[in-house]
């Protein structure tokens, strides 16, 4: 195990170029002592931390004609566009059974980031067994307008996403001298502004911060990825990015293109793979 911090970022269904680097990471045994998911990221670490290679992969696109996985229909029926039940019960726990014992055998820290909606404020929430774990992982997972907010310790989440995106400065300020950051958003990417701010104002009146957060969010990452970006030149952190974009929206329904950009992200980490223990081991 590798005393560094994994950083995982979401992007919806992008985040199947994440299952392909940490399937890849999985067949090289590279674990790593911290572990940070947001949203997609933070679903995707519970395989990779549980040692179920291809699981993440086959639980993105296994289920995407079933209504009751990721539907208006859902969405309409339950206030979740990704059915909670089907998602957070049905799946782990009997369709492909996930490996409670064996994440237990991770020996590292591993935080699911959600967002705290009445303070704005990210919360990264330690995950000491699954069982209980999987609500910070909804939690973090929890996208707005989409998503019921998810109520931990009295405290209500939403998406990680909307407080901090890609959090290396915590892995940093948790003592990680050494970070390896996944990210979804393809080299050369720069965040606009959201194109709903009227809509989440309207839909989150009694929770101010989060319209405050996502009217800001494009200022706020376009920086995270401007402090990356010099903390690559000298060589801080190392970061594994699609090369070229996919094409693929945050909800994306063509399993070619899911498998497609799986494959990209596998072959992304194989060819970055010398360079990163390299990194690792300097």
């Amino acid at each position: 195990m590798y005393q560094a911090g994994l950083v995982l970022e979401g992007g919806g269904m992008k985040g199947m170029y994440t299952c392909g680097v940490l399937d890849f990471f999985m067949e090289k045994d590279v674990l790593f002592s911290s572990c940070y998911g947001v949203s997609a990221g933070a679903c995707h670490m519970c395989s990779y931390l549980s040692g179920q290679k291809g699981r993440a992969y086959h639980v993105g696109i296994d289920y995407l004609e079933c209504r009751d996985y990721c539907s208006v229909r859902s969405l309409l029926r339950t206030g979740d566009l990704f059915n909670n039940d089907f998602c957070y019960d049905l799946i782990p726990h009997y369709l492909n059974p996930y490996d409670y014992e064996g994440f237990q055998k991770y020996e590292g820290k591993a935080y699911a980031v959600a967002t705290d909606i009445v303070t704005g404020k990210p919360e990264y929430i330690r995950l000491y067994d699954m069982e209980e774990g999987i609500q910070a992982v909804r939690a973090s997972s929890s996208l707005p307008l989409v998503s019921r907010n998810v109520t931990i310790g009295g405290r209500k989440y939403l998406d990680g996403a909307l407080s901090d995106s890609i959090p290396i400065r915590r892995a940093q300020a948790d003592g990680n001298r050494k970070n390896v950051v996944i990210m979804t958003k393809a080299v050369g990417y720069r965040k606009e502004r959201a194109s709903m701010l009227p809509l989440i104002r309207a839909a989150y009146m009694r929770y101010p911060k989060v319209y405050e957060l996502m009217k800001n969010r494009h200022i706020s990452y376009n920086k995270t990825l401007d402090y990356l970006e010099e903390q690559e030149k000298q060589g801080k952190v190392f970061v594994i990015r699609p090369q070229k974009e996919s094409g693929i929206g945050r909800i994306e329904k063509d399993k070619e293109k899911l498998k497609a950009l799986y494959e990209q992200g596998y072959r992304e980490a194989q060819e970055q793979y010398e360079a990163m223990l390299a990194y690792l081991n300097a």
